[in-house]
């Protein structure tokens, strides 16, 4: 038997997220969810650098 395994697209926002700077780490935030204005990486505590990606859209 088979079904409809269909599933309705998810919006995607263009966010501000904090970026790790350091190269061998993916740590990333969004700037919504950071307690401070200039945070350390909470995975290697280098330097974050604020930019844009485009992720599905929270509630």
């Amino acid at each position: 038997m088979a079904y409809n395994n269909k599933q309705e697209p998810v919006e995607e926002v263009e966010t501000k997220v904090w970026s790790c700077t350091n190269d061998s780490c993916a740590g990333w935030m969004r700037v919504d969810y950071a307690f401070d204005a200039n945070p350390e990486c909470p995975l290697c505590q280098s330097k974050m650098i604020e930019e844009i990606r485009v992720l599905p859209k929270l509630s």
